[in-house]
């Protein structure tokens, strides 16, 4: 079974941001419910796991995702993903293309997704694949924003508390510093949960 899921959302902040967030697996990964990174291979290849429920049937895939094309300059990104079910009784593949489109301040994101699915979860056919998909869509679309706020709000705390010191070379190192803490934070507290 082949379907294809298209999505358009904006969020309120500029579109270096908004991209810098996206195109980090680590970081993204966060967002997509159920999802998890198990190993970096390199830069453009990663290890993962997804759990999801499709109506009655809950589904574990372990596989593959591999950065195609990641173009800053053009704010578009092409990620290919293969997975296998835990059980051993069907099999996915995915090619996303996402882009950014700057809307002076806010960023529009938009992606298109096509999906092929081979076992047990294909006989519930595309339109219960679609409708569960656009729930998970929409789940990640809430936490990435309430991530990038959050993020937003820790960098700007992080700039007041700073603007209060003398020397501009510690406030540098200070805001560094307080933004790789937070994200090692987020990362190995989100491995303790799973």
């Amino acid at each position: 079974m082949k379907t294809t899921i298209n999505k358009n959302f904006t969020v309120e902040e500029p579109i270096d941001k908004v991209w810098s967030y996206l195109s980090d697996p680590t970081k993204i990964v966060s967002c997509v419910p159920g999802a998890s990174i198990t190993e970096t291979i390199d830069e453009r290849n990663y290890k993962g796991g997804v759990t999801t429920k499709f109506g009655p049937v809950k589904a574990s895939y372990a596989g593959d995702i591999q950065i195609v094309e990641m173009d800053d300059a053009n704010h578009v990104m092409k990620l290919h993903g293969k997975g296998v079910d835990s059980k051993g009784k069907g099999s996915a593949e995915m090619n996303m293309t996402g882009d950014l489109v700057d809307n002076g301040g806010s960023t529009e994101v938009k992606f298109s997704m096509e999906v092929s699915i081979v076992g047990k979860l294909a006989q519930f056919g595309a339109r219960l694949i679609n409708d569960v998909s656009d729930q998970l869509l929409d789940q990640f679309i809430v936490s990435f924003r309430e991530k990038l706020s959050a993020e937003s709000a820790e960098v700007e705390t992080t700039e007041s508390t700073d603007a209060a010191k003398s020397d501009n070379s510690l406030n540098a190192f200070a805001l560094v510093w307080a933004v790789i803490k937070g994200f090692f934070a987020r990362l190995f507290g989100k491995k303790a949960s799973s």
